[in-house]
């Protein structure tokens, strides 16, 4: 097969570029169909978690006998389609209301022994709850928050959407290796050759036209973010004249010297990669830069007024330019579900009173627009603030987070959000070795389970 793909690559001539391509068709074809998707018919009829753990080894999704009234057949089989597709360890289960509730997701996945994520729909309620190499735990309560509220299959739907796009690690290799479809008909495989020879021109044409009409799009985005990434920069660079700091000046040592100098440091290289930036998703890098400069410029200021190093904490979601978050609130977009954000102390008081935020607006089509319902070019824009885990849930149900859910966004501007890493976790194979208790555990605090939940302080 790498030797057929590597043909295509060195084949000049456009006919010997449509055989090579039949050839690497047919190569592909005669390793078997893909595997057929598990229905929750076939789900074993038991009941325990040792029983569903076995199940989710072979397909990411189970449905209960007892809960098949909440999930068609049909919708479980759609969404099992669209994990396997993604080649990510999500699991997801929907269970009856009485099923016992009690360390659930710790039994779970101790019964399944695979490093994932798991969302659990229990009656009316959901939670979920994912190993922090795949997924952070603020992402996974963000996430479990934003769906609160939605029927079975929408809830279910929209979480995996938002989640698929933002966690790490890979299927487990039982997915790829059950129900195995068998070989293909030699009639089946002259079909296609005939078909691809048939359409090969054509579609050469278009690939060509289509890369053209990709990269100029790719040119507006990046014009676009370069207005904003501009003020950003200016805004920052403004911060660094009003601090009016001198490393000789009296009182001053070499821990604030230090703060001082990562500053500058980071001015100055968020300069030279907007410079240097070809494509939308390179701004992400810029961001960064300018992040951690305002955190410098936070400790900075704490350490010359003597006050206590303030915490790491992400920038304040409303606008960055605010600096880092001091906060935690709950707001609710127009239209969309209530999350928690991370607020400056102004915007925190703002909200406390019932005014709105101070919002970061940027130029759009229909007139200025907060940033996360401008457009999908701002997603590496704010990636590079709110990377690490908690932009999935800020974004979820603005246009913006829309957009960033989609596979062609991907393609185009990167997935925007922080990348989680995997620790060590390879995925594919059964292994337990980056189960935490602390990452599984009780249901509380992620949505209805616990914490004054459907299931009080014991959840799952």
């Amino acid at each position: 097969m790498k030797a057929d793909a590597q043909a295509v690559v060195r084949t000049r001539s456009l006919p010997g570029l449509l055989l090579a391509l039949v050839v690497a068709a047919l190569a592909v074809l005669s390793v078997g169909a893909p595997p057929a998707t598990a229905t929750t018919a076939a789900a074993p009829t038991a009941t325990s978690v040792s029983a569903i753990g076995q199940a989710l080894r072979n397909n990411p999704v189970y449905v209960d006998p007892a809960a098949a009234a909440q999930l068609s057949a049909k919708d479980a089989d759609a969404l099992a389609d669209r994990i396997r597709k993604a080649d990510r360890p999500l699991f997801v289960a929907v269970l009856p209301a009485d099923f016992p509730k009690q360390d659930l997701f710790t039994k779970l996945r101790t019964a399944t022994g695979i490093t994932g994520l798991y969302a659990v729909r229990l009656g009316d309620a959901f939670d979920a709850r994912a190993d922090s190499a795949v997924l952070p735990g603020a992402a996974v309560r963000n996430l479990v928050t934003t769906v609160k509220g939605e029927d079975t299959r929408a809830q279910l739907t929209d979480f995996t959407a938002a989640a698929l796009t933002n966690m790490g690690g890979s299927a487990p290799s039982t997915w790829r290796s059950a129900d195995d479809g068998g070989g293909v008909s030699s009639t089946a495989l002259i079909t296609v050759g005939v078909v691809l020879v048939a359409g090969g021109a054509g579609a050469y044409t278009l690939v060509r036209r289509n890369r053209r009409r990709h990269a100029e799009e790719q040119r507006a985005a990046l014009e676009k973010l370069r207005v904003v990434v501009d003020e950003d920069i200016t805004a920052f660079g403004e911060e660094l004249d009003r601090l009016d700091f001198h490393p000789a000046e009296k009182g001053a040592d070499d821990a604030m010297r230090a703060d001082y100098e990562r500053a500058l440091d980071a001015y100055e290289q968020a300069k030279s990669l907007m410079a240097s930036a070809t494509r939308p998703e390179d701004v992400r890098a810029v961001t960064q830069a300018l992040e951690d400069g305002r955190f410098s410029l936070a400790q900075l200021a704490a350490r010359r007024e003597g006050r206590p190093l303030p915490e790491r904490r992400v920038p304040c979601f409303f606008d960055p330019r605010h600096g880092p978050s001091a906060t935690d609130a709950t707001w609710t977009p127009p239209g969309g579900a209530a999350r928690e954000v991370p607020v400056c102390a102004a915007d925190a008081t703002r909200l406390a009173d019932g005014r709105d935020p101070v919002m970061r607006e940027v130029d759009t089509d229909q007139g200025r627009r907060p940033y996360w319902d401008a457009g999908p070019a701002y997603g590496p824009w704010a990636g590079g603030y709110f990377g690490g885990g908690i932009l999935p849930g800020l974004l979820f149900g603005t246009l913006l987070g829309s957009m960033m859910s989609t596979p062609a966004y991907a393609a185009d501007y990167g997935s925007g959000y922080g990348d989680f890493g995997t620790g060590g976790y390879e995925g594919g194979d059964l292994s337990g070795a980056d189960f935490s208790a602390g990452d599984f555990g009780d249901f509380g605090g992620g949505g209805d389970f616990g914490g004054g939940g459907d299931f009080g302080g014991g959840g799952f």
